[in-house]
């Protein structure tokens, strides 16, 4: 399958090493000069000259919309993932004619949630359930300066709402849509950004009466982790350590870092949805990330 990459970098690049070794041929849009071949430095050249079948958006979030549209207009009729969130702000989808469509929240695919899921999908009656993740920005990327990447930067979509978005994704995911939500956060730290490097929201879900979730940019010490609490069970997943306790019994789950990519990819490849993030879900994240905001700025409850 002929396969086109839009944007290269940290994760563009991952995404096309990943689809030339499951075989593919890969070509890269990038405006930049870069060590890979085929390279367009315009979409619309790329459409034409590479024909491609798969298309996976992956260049700044601010920029989704637009390539989505340039798809659109190309009369485009192929798969398309576009990597996380769909867009930096709430914004109405371009009608299409994608065969398949998909947003990269590959965290789905990863075997400690898929466990919990089904898990919880098991008649399960929630509780509790409290979210975690943090990591400090400025070593995300080695040998660059955090100051000039997307995260840093507002008006590029960056922001721990948006780029630690996995986390609200898998919440809805698992535990259904928000009824209530309010929130605390912003840019809080010395961090040298404009962007939100800290958040935390409460909400009330279809499924679970009490949600905590909380994101930052600031542990030294990563972490990603979930506690939930049912009328039957206490369950803790540690996505770092690869831990999976089940009132305290603990099983170990070791997971290669690409290899969520890997799935995502193959069920793409496959024409398989059903363990992928629709384009109807992933606005529900961002209607949630909007909502968070508005919670923060006003001190009130968000109602639906």
């Amino acid at each position: 399958m002929r396969a086109l990459v839009i944007g290269y970098g940290s994760i563009g690049e991952r995404h096309a090493r990943l689809l030339v070794e499951t075989r593919c041929s890969v070509a890269v849009v990038s405006r930049r000069s870069i060590d890979f071949a085929p390279h367009y430095s315009e979409l619309s050249q790329a459409l034409s000259d590479w024909q491609p079948e798969y298309v996976v958006v992956a260049d700044r979030t601010s920029e989704h919309h637009q390539a989505i549209e340039s798809l659109v207009k190309h009369g485009f009729q192929g798969r398309v993932l576009v990597e996380k969130p769909l867009f930096d702000r709430l914004s109405a989808l371009p009608r299409h004619s994608f065969s398949l469509a998909a947003v990269a929240y590959n965290l789905r695919c990863h075997p400690l949630l898929t466990k919990l899921k089904s898990l919880l999908d098991d008649s399960a009656q929630l509780v509790t359930a409290n979210i975690y993740v943090g990591s400090y920005l400025p070593d995300w990327r080695p040998n660059t300066d955090y100051r000039q990447s997307y995260s840093a930067k507002r008006d590029q979509g960056g922001g721990v709402l948006r780029d630690l978005s996995h986390e609200l994704d898998y919440a809805l995911w698992m535990f259904g849509p928000w009824r209530r939500l309010t929130a605390l956060g912003g840019h809080l730290s010395s961090l040298e950004i404009d962007s939100d490097d800290a958040y935390s929201l409460l909400m009330k879900t279809e499924r679970c009466p009490l949600v905590s979730i909380h994101l930052n940019y600031l542990d030294r010490t990563p972490r990603r982790e979930i506690l939930v609490h049912t009328h039957e069970h206490t369950v803790r997943v540690d996505l770092i350590r690869g831990i999976f306790d089940l009132d305290g019994a603990e099983e170990t789950i070791t997971v290669e870092r690409d290899a969520t990519y890997r799935a995502e990819h193959q069920a793409m490849l496959a024409g398989d949805s059903e363990g992928l993030c629709s384009l109807a879900e992933a606005m529900e994240t961002l209607i949630t990330i909007e909502a968070a905001e508005q919670a923060a700025i006003t001190h009130s409850w968000m109602a639906r």
